[in-house]
C-alpha cells in the first residue's frame, strides 16, 4: 500500500454547545488569517448565514470555509451544536481529521457538547480544547477544565485522547492564552497547535478517485451541488466519473463545475487532490452518502450512518376559512414538493405519504428541528396545518419501546422542589445533582421523549424565566406508561366574525385569551385557554346592545388583559391530539381538528 500524506492541508471541525461562541471564534480566525480586507464590511457571526440561525443564535446547517496560514490550507467545518441536527454532525465528522472543542468558561460542557464529542472520540479524532468567554464575570476556567476531563473519562477516552492541548480565549476580542492566568496573545498559538495536532490527510496513491458526498447545496445557476472530501485520487472539471449510490447501483456522470473554498466563498478550480474538500455540480439526483469514483474502477466508500428519527408530526393542507389570504403555496402538490426537496438536502428528515393525499407525516430528530423546518416553509410563503408532535415507538422482541432522553436542567436552587415534582409527573428519574455553591444547581434526569413535549414552557413559567433545559437522545427503553398532557381545556369560538372588546372583557375571568379585539375568528378556532379542564364554546364576536337608556356608570371603559401570543414552538407544545396549528406567513392560529358542528355540544 502506498500511503502518502499531504502536508499543505488540514481538515478541522469545530464542536460546541449552542451559544458558546463557536461562530464568533471562526470570525476571529478569518480576520487574523487575512481573509477579510481591513476596510471590508462584514456581518458578525458570518457562518450563521440563514436568517433563522441569526435570530435563534444557533447553527442549523454544517458549513465550510478555509483559511490559509503559513502556506497550509486549513479547512474549517462548523457543526451544529444542537442534538436535533445530529444528522449534520455525523456527516461533518466524516470530512475531518481533527476537532476543536469549544466550551463556555462559565457554563462548562453541556449535553450537546457531549453528543458531538462522543461521536468524535468514537471516530478516533484528535482534540484541541478551547475554553471561551474568559472575560465573563462568572468565568471559572479551572473548574470547567476539570469538568472537561470528567467528560472525556465518562466517554471512555483513551490515554492518548486525554492528553489534549488547552487554550483560554475571548473570541469576540480575538485573543487567546495558553494558561488561565497567562498573558493575552493573538490566535497564532492556536493556529500553530492546529498544524501540530491535526494530522495531514492520508491517501493511498494506488486507489482511484473516491469522493464521499456529505452535504448538498443548491445554486440557481448550476443546480444541485454536492459537497464532500476527496479521500483518494484526484478529480478535475469536465471529467466523467462513476456515481456509486447507497443502493449499490452505479451511473456515469460528468463533473460540470468544480469548486474549492477560499475563506467563505466558493471559487472555481480546475482539479482537486486527496484531502481537499470540494463542491461539484453535474448530478441532479445525487444524495448524501453517495460516492464519486473512477469510471474504470468504481470503489464505493461506506455510506454515512445517521441516527433514526424519534419524533413525527402530521402536516396537512389548510382547510381553514381564512386560508389563502397570506400564503402563495397552498396545494398538496406544492407542500409535497417542498417537503421532498427538504428530504434531499437533510438526511435526518423523513417524509411519508399517508392514506389521504393531502396529509404528510414528517419525522425528525426533535421538535426543534421540525419547528425550524415549518418556520422556514412559512417564510417561503407556504400555508399548512400541523398536528401535535408524537414520538416514534419501536417493537423490539415483541415489546413496545420508546425513545428516552438525557436531560440537564440548570436553575436557581430555590426551584429544586418544583422542578423535581414536574419531572416526576413526566416519568423522569434524577440521575445526579451538582450544586456549584453559586446559587444555581444542575440536575440530570433520564426521561421519555414524549414527557418533554411542552416541558420547556412549563419550566420557564415555574422558574420565572431563569431555568435552562438541554436534552439529548439516550436510547430506547420499555414504554413508561401514561403521561398527563396539558391540564387545562380551551375556549373555542362558536361562530365566524371579529372578536370584540365587549366579549373579551366578559370572557377574561374564564381563562387566558389568545386574540385581540378586531381579530378575525372562525367556528372551531381556539381563542383562549380555559381555567378548567373542559373545553368551552364561546361567542367572542358578541357586541354590546345599544339602548336609549343612558347611565353615568354603564359605559365605563373595559380593562383588557394583554392577549398571550405564542411562538411556533410554544404552539406545537400547547396543542392536544384533537387540535391543530394553522401556519401562514404572518399568522399562527390554534384550531380544533374538526371545525364544524361544535355549537351546542
Amino acid at each position: 500500500m502506498g500511503i502518502n500524506s499531504r502536508d499543505d492541508v488540514r481538515n478541522l471541525a469545530i464542536i460546541a454547545h449552542v451559544d458558546h461562541g463557536k461562530t464568533t471564534l471562526v470570525d476571529a480566525m478569518l480576520w487574523q488569517s487575512g481573509v477579510f480586507r481591513e476596510n471590508q464590511q462584514v456581518l458578525e457571526r458570518v457562518m450563521d448565514s440563514i436568517d433563522l440561525e441569526r435570530e435563534k443564535g444557533i447553527t442549523i446547517m454544517a458549513k465550510n470555509m478555509s483559511v490559509l496560514y503559513q502556506g497550509v490550507h486549513i479547512n474549517i467545518v462548523d457543526t451544529p451544536g444542537h442534538a436535533d441536527f445530529g444528522g449534520e454532525v455525523e456527516r461533518t465528522l466524516k470530512m475531518v481529521d481533527g476537532v476543536l472543542l469549544l466550551v463556555d468558561a462559565s457554563e462548562g460542557p453541556l449535553p450537546q457538547t457531549r453528543f458531538v464529542l462522543g461521536k468524535a472520540l468514537e471516530a478516533g479524532l484528535p482534540e484541541i480544547v478551547v475554553i471561551n468567554k474568559i472575560d465573563r464575570s462568572d468565568a471559572r476556567p479551572d473548574q470547567v477544565l476539570d469538568e472537561i476531563y470528567d467528560l472525556f473519562i465518562d466517554l471512555d477516552a483513551t490515554e492518548e485522547q486525554l492528553n489534549f492541548p488547552v487554550f483560554y480565549a475571548n473570541a469576540r476580542a480575538g485573543i487567546c492564552r495558553t494558561s488561565s492566568d497567562g498573558k493575552d496573545q493573538s490566535l497564532v498559538p492556536l493556529f500553530d497547535q492546529i498544524l501540530t495536532s491535526v494530522p495531514a490527510p492520508q491517501f493511498d496513491e494506488k486507489v482511484p478517485l473516491q469522493l464521499l458526498v456529505t452535504t448538498l447545496d443548491y445554486d440557481d445557476y448550476v443546480g444541485r451541488l454536492a459537497i464532500g472530501r476527496v479521500f483518494n485520487g484526484q478529480i478535475s472539471e469536465k471529467e466523467r466519473a462513476a456515481l456509486c449510490r447507497r443502493d449499490g447501483t452505479i451511473t456515469e456522470i460528468q463533473v460540470s463545475q468544480l469548486y474549492g473554498y477560499d475563506g467563505l466563498t466558493k471559487v472555481k478550480i480546475q482539479e482537486a487532490r486527496a484531502g481537499d474538500i470540494v463542491a461539484f455540480a453535474g448530478a441532479d439526483d445525487i444524495t448524501i452518502g453517495d460516492t464519486l469514483s473512477s469510471i474504470d474502477d468504481p470503489r464505493p466508500l461506506p455510506p454515512v450512518q445517521v441516527d433514526e428519527p424519534t419524533i413525527s408530526v402530521v402536516i396537512t393542507v389548510s382547510d381553514s376559512p381564512l386560508s389563502g389570504r397570506e400564503g402563495k403555496y397552498l396545494t398538496s402538490r406544492e407542500l409535497r414538493d417542498r417537503l421532498l426537496k427538504e428530504q434531499l438536502t437533510n438526511v435526518s428528515i423523513e417524509v411519508e405519504d399517508t392514506e389521504t393525499p393531502d396529509v404528510f407525516r414528517v419525522s425528525g430528530r426533535g421538535e426543534l428541528q421540525l419547528a425550524i423546518l415549518i418556520e422556514m416553509m412559512r417564510r417561503e410563503e407556504y400555508e399548512m396545518c400541523v398536528g401535535r408532535p408524537e414520538v416514534i415507538t419501536r417493537q423490539i422482541d415483541g415489546v413496545e419501546m420508546e425513545p428516552m432522553e438525557q436531560l440537564i436542567i440548570d436553575c436557581p436552587d430555590s426551584y429544586i422542589g418544583v422542578v423535581t415534582e414536574k419531572m416526576g409527573i413526566r416519568k423522569g428519574r434524577m440521575m445526579k445533582m451538582i450544586n456549584h455553591g453559586t446559587g444555581r444547581v444542575r440536575m440530570q434526569f433520564h426521561a421519555p421523549s414524549r414527557g418533554l413535549l411542552g416541558f420547556r414552557n412549563e419550566l420557564l413559567t415555574d422558574t420565572r424565566g431563569t431555568g435552562i433545559v438541554t436534552h439529548i437522545f439516550d436510547g430506547y427503553e420499555k414504554w413508561q406508561g401514561e403521561i398527563p398532557h396539558r391540564p387545562t381545556g380551551v375556549l373555542v369560538a362558536d361562530r365566524k366574525g371579529k372578536a370584540t372588546a365587549y366579549a373579551i372583557g366578559h370572557l377574561q375571568p374564564r381563562g387566558e385569551l389568545f386574540v385581540v379585539p378586531g381579530e378575525e375568528v372562525y367556528e372551531g378556532m381556539i381563542v383562549g385557554e380555559n381555567a378548567r379542564p373542559q373545553d368551552m364554546k364561546v361567542n367572542i364576536t358578541k357586541e354590546k346592545k345599544m339602548t336609549n337608556m343612558r347611565s353615568s356608570t354603564s359605559d365605563v371603559l373595559t380593562h383588557l388583559v394583554p392577549a398571550r401570543k405564542m411562538s411556533l414552538e410554544q404552539s406545537l407544545e400547547f396543542i392536544r391530539e384533537d387540535e391543530m396549528l394553522e401556519v401562514s406567513p404572518h399568522s399562527l392560529r390554534l384550531r380544533k381538528r374538526i371545525l364544524k358542528g361544535l355549537r351546542g355540544k
